[in-house]
């Protein structure tokens, strides 16, 4: 179950019992009959963890197609409430502690009409979150998502992270520049960079590999590392349920 999920048994125990408190205050919260909750959650988690086809989960569960749809679409709403208390707000961010910050885009289908998706960077559509951690890696805050087409430095704005704190001790790749953090030396159209600035660039790059890899570890979420499937009104939803999960799982940890 665990390499599935991304979840113990014991961990999904504890999911059923907080759903089961929820639906106890709201009574409209519901799941398919046939599965269950315990199967209806695990059903969740499969998806988002691997973005697997829904008939090859149905398969695996002995359901329809549909009967995992209707799973998918009435548990992750409910999960994604139930745990935004683990997730932190840029009012959380320390001002005093350094924060290295980077863009990731959380790729979708090509949907006709909606070019705001398209990020000319990556070449393709989805939506773009600001992500940051520590120094030492510890994942500290990720944005809402915002249009894909939105360049980093204009996503971290509209964020407001930056409205209420200074940035000059942050750290962030060149995308950053002119945002008024620490970034590396963008090569002169008239010359070469010098080799103070070479030397200068690497060791910057040193220490934000550390967003890297913490981006990396966000999207064994693979929901967000492949392209999103379902209906385009629900993508927001699911980008912000798969990161409540992630800040959960890593406070258990």
């Amino acid at each position: 179950m665990y390499h599935t999920t991304g979840f113990t048994k014991d961990e999904i125990r504890e999911l059923c019992v907080m759903v089961r408190d929820v639906r106890a205050a709201d009574k409209l919260i519901t799941w398919p009959p046939v599965l269950g909750l315990w199967n209806s959650i695990a059903v969740t988690l499969a998806y988002l963890r691997r973005n697997r086809v829904q008939a090859e989960l149905g398969e695996q569960f002995g359901v329809s197609q549909p009967t995992i749809s209707r799973a998918v679409s009435a548990l992750i709403p409910v999960l994604g409430k139930m745990l935004n208390e683990y997730v932190p707000v840029a009012e959380d961010l320390d001002p005093g502690t350094q924060y290295i910050v980077d863009g990731t885009l959380l790729p979708c289908w090509s949907w006709h009409g909606q070019r705001q998706l398209y990020s000319g960077k990556h070449g393709t559509t989805g939506m773009n979150v600001q992500v940051a951690c520590d120094l030492s890696g510890r994942l500290a805050w990720i944005s809402d998502a915002v249009d894909g087409c939105r360049h980093d430095i204009a996503a971290l704005r509209i964020s407001g992270a930056l409205d209420t704190l200074d940035p000059s001790i942050w750290m962030g790749d060149k995308g950053y520049i002119g945002g008024g953090m620490l970034t590396p030396i963008r090569k002169p159209e008239h010359r070469n960079l010098l080799d103070w600035e070479k030397d200068f660039n690497r060791e910057v790059n040193k220490i934000r590999y550390m967003i890297e890899r913490t981006i990396a570890q966000l999207k064994t979420w693979r929901i967000l590392h492949t392209d999103y499937r379902r209906p385009l009104s629900t993508f927001t939803e699911t980008i912000t349920t798969v990161i409540a999960l992630h800040f959960y799982k890593i406070a258990g940890e």
